[in-house]
C-alpha cells in the first residue's frame, strides 16, 4: 500500500462518516447530549463565554473518546495483520469482497439486517457527569457502530491490517478520526450556522450514500485484484 496516498483517503473516509445519513442528522442531538445543554440554549442568541467554553471542552472530550477507540482498533488490526502476514493474499481477497458487500449495502442494492442495528446513544440513558462523561459517550459512539459508519470504518481497518508497520496503521486511524472530528467540532462551535444550512444538506443524503457506497465498491475491487497499491502509486506520481 502506498502510505502517502492512503493518508488523505483515510481523512476522506472520516469526513464521509460524518456526512453519512445516520450521523449527520443526529449531530445536533449528539452536541446537546454531550454538552448537557438544551437545544434552545445551544441555538439561543444569549450564549456567553461560559456556554461556549462548556461546548468547546465537552466536544473535545467526546472527540478524544471516539478517537481513542478508533486508534486502538487500528493498532489491533495492524498487529493482527502482521501476525497473519503469511495469509495476506487470502486476507486481502476476503477483505476486498467484504468491502464490496458493505458498499452495496450503503448504496441500497442489498440491505444486511445486521448492519441495520441502531446502537447510537443507547449506551447511556442519561449523560454521565462531567467531562469524563463526554469522553465515555465518545467511547460509546465508537463502540456502537451505526449502519453507515461501520462499513467505512471497516474499510479503514482492513487498510490498517495491510499496513507495513504498526505506526502506519495507527496513523491511518488517527487521520480517519480527524476527518470525523474536525467537521463535528466546527459544527459544535457554529451550531446555529449549521442548522441554517441543514435542511439543504438533508436533500442530498441519498447522493452521499450512493457516492460513499460506490467509493467502497471501487476500493474493495482494487484491493481484491491487488491494484490498490498500483492505483495509489499512480495518484502519488500525479501530485508529486
Amino acid at each position: 500500500m502506498n502510505q502517502e496516498v492512503s493518508i488523505p483517503i483515510a481523512f476522506l473516509f472520516g469526513f464521509l462518516s460524518f456526512v453519512s445519513p445516520c450521523v449527520l442528522p443526529l449531530v445536533p442531538s449528539y452536541i446537546s447530549f454531550v454538552t448537557g445543554i438544551s437545544f434552545e440554549e445551544l441555538t439561543g442568541s444569549n450564549g456567553g463565554k461560559e456556554l461556549k467554553k462548556v461546548i468547546l471542552v465537552n466536544s473535545l472530550m467526546f472527540i478524544l473518546g471516539f478517537s481513542a477507540v478508533f486508534v486502538s482498533m487500528g493498532a489491533s488490526a495492524t498487529f493482527a495483520g502482521e501476525l497473519l502476514r503469511t495469509y495476506q493474499d487470502i486476507i486481502r481477497k476476503v477483505g476486498g469482497v467484504v468491502i464490496i458487500l458493505l458498499g452495496i449495502h450503503i448504496v441500497g442494492i442489498i440491505n444486511f439486517r445486521i448492519l441495520q442495528q441502531d446502537k447510537r446513544l443507547h449506551f447511556f440513558r442519561e449523560k454521565p457527569a462531567g467531562i469524563l462523561g463526554s469522553f465515555l459517550i465518545g467511547v460509546g459512539f465508537a463502540a456502537g457502530w451505526t449502519p453507515c459508519i461501520g462499513p467505512i470504518l471497516a474499510t479503514i481497518l482492513m487498510m490498517a491490517a495491510s499496513s507495513d508497520t504498526l505506526l502506519h496503521g495507527v496513523l491511518l486511524l488517527i487521520v480517519y478520526s480527524l476527518g470525523l472530528a474536525i467537521p463535528f467540532f466546527l459544527t459544535a462551535i457554529g451550531i446555529t450556522t449549521f442548522l441554517k444550512h441543514f435542511n439543504r444538506l438533508k436533500r442530498h443524503m441519498r447522493v452521499v450514500s450512493i457516492a460513499t457506497g460506490s467509493l467502497l465498491i471501487i476500493t474493495g475491487a482494487l484491493i481484491y485484484f491487488n491494484y490498490f497499491a498500483i492505483f495509489t502509486g499512480y495518484l502519488n506520481s500525479l501530485f508529486s
